[in-house]
């Protein structure tokens, strides 16, 4: 009877099963243990300290940075599979900090009485701002919960210093190809959670192509294959044969990621000046496609190209800023889409023009001279005396008119006697440039 009711399912394991059936490819594949978990091997390979940690259930507070797809959530699960603390999930999204201290209270009972602790996942920790996340800091502290949070937001602008300094904080990085390339595979041929009943055969440049769709997060790329194939028709053999041209019909148009208010935006900005200061047009070209690509304002990037003419060319090439604000006006002028063309019209000539910040450098030491020796009065000889008593009080007396006196433009005192001999603009050699 015992081996009968072992091979019978019962009725929970049908409902199970039912309940696995509906849920998205993407979940259904979530990895159920450290060895079907790829991608983050840096953080979570085989004898990391993280991993370590979690193994031996040693672990403190942490907190998972990484963009969407990544693993944040997975590796929450693992963390929930492999621990023998009670594992509650928390969403900063739906729920406050009323739930909160439900939570807290359970917890603090949970020690007390069983001597377990709780280790309380919180996705999205983000969407705290300042005063609720305060609310974790003092059970964090004791040790009632374990705090395992996960954000796509830098924790340094969005999470507060205290919770920072009393977590670890992992850096997930957007998946690789081949990582990418092993989940899809994987996706493909399993049969009991994945697609491999569904007989798929992909061609190389699909397969490429929904990798490329993927951008580095796995959960949209497994939503694409689900969505495709779940709408194709088979062949006579019971197949589903998917090539690049049904992909790109079926997908469109895929969308980089880009967050214009958040850290990516400062990371591509940071790539595409840094890519202009090394005279290096292509790579310029490449950020800028990314930001425009990702909806980024021309106006921004305009008014950084304005900058940039200034601060990096400088006098080098005075036309730069001439061209850069041309841009400027034109993308106002021109708008969208014809605007990228200007914009890569201006990127390339600054990109391509020699480099001299010595106007840039000069202006900050003259700003820090200024905040040093404060307001330092004006030599009498470059005052103007406009009435009969600055005259008698020296203004401008011993003034040298350089039109009439040529030299007096290098023996004449410009610059308060303490700060005599500075000198603040040094051009570069035309060599160097």
């Amino acid at each position: 009877m015992a081996a009968e009711s072992h091979e019978t399912p019962g009725l929970f394991d049908v409902i199970q099963r039912r309940e696995a059936a509906s849920m998205p490819l993407a979940e259904r594949m979530r990895p159920r243990d450290f060895d079907e978990f790829v991608g983050q091997e840096d953080v979570m390979g085989p004898g990391r300290p993280l991993r370590r940690a979690i193994e031996t259930d040693q672990l403190t507070s942490v907190i998972f940075w990484g963009p969407p797809g990544s693993g944040k959530t997975t590796l929450a699960y693992l963390i929930a599979r492999h621990t023998r603390g009670q594992f509650v999930s928390f969403s900063a999204v739906t729920s406050g900090v009323q739930e909160l201290r439900a939570v807290i209270r359970s917890a603090e009972q949970r020690r007390t009485l069983e001597g377990k602790r709780t280790i309380l996942f919180v996705d999205e920790i983000h969407r705290f701002n300042k005063a609720q996340q305060d609310a974790f800091l003092p059970h964090v502290e004791r040790g009632t919960v374990v705090l395992v949070g996960a954000t796509t937001e830098n924790p340094s602008f969005e999470i507060i210093s205290p919770l920072l300094s009393r977590s670890l904080v992992v850096v997930l990085n957007p998946l690789s190809e081949q990582a990418l390339g092993t989940l899809l595979d994987r996706a493909l041929h399993d049969v009991e959670r994945g697609l491999g009943a569904w007989k798929v055969r992909l061609s190389d440049e699909a397969r490429h192509r929904l990798i490329a769709y993927g951008n580095g997060d796995a959960r949209a790329m497994l939503t694409a294959l689900e969505f495709v194939v779940t709408q194709l028709a088979p062949t006579l053999s019971n197949e589903r044969v998917i090539d690049q041209t049904l992909l790109n019909t079926a997908l469109g148009q895929y969308t980089l990621r880009y967050d214009k208010t958040g850290e990516e935006h400062y990371n591509v900005i940071s790539a595409y000046i840094k890519s202009l200061r090394d005279s290096d047009p292509n790579g310029a070209l490449y950020w800028l496609a990314r930001m425009l690509k990702g909806g980024e304002d021309p106006k921004f990037i305009a008014r950084r190209m304005v900058i940039f003419a200034s601060e990096d060319i400088g006098n080098a090439d005075p036309m730069a800023l001439v061209v850069a604000t041309a841009v400027a006006q034109a993308v106002q002028f021109v708008g969208l889409p014809e605007a990228q063309i200007t914009l890569a019209h201006g990127t390339t000539y600054l990109a391509s023009r020699p480099k001299d910040n010595a106007s840039y450098v000069g202006w900050l030491e003259a700003l820090r001279d200024v905040d040093t020796y404060g307001n330092l009065g004006v030599p009498l000889h470059l005052r103007n005396a406009v009435t009969p008593l600055m005259t008698a009080l020296g203004y401008g007396e011993g003034y040298r008119y350089v039109h009439e006196d040529p030299r007096a433009a290098t023996e004449q005192r410009h610059l308060p006697d303490p700060l005599h001999g500075r000198q603040y603009y040094r051009p570069q050699s035309q060599e160097k440039r």
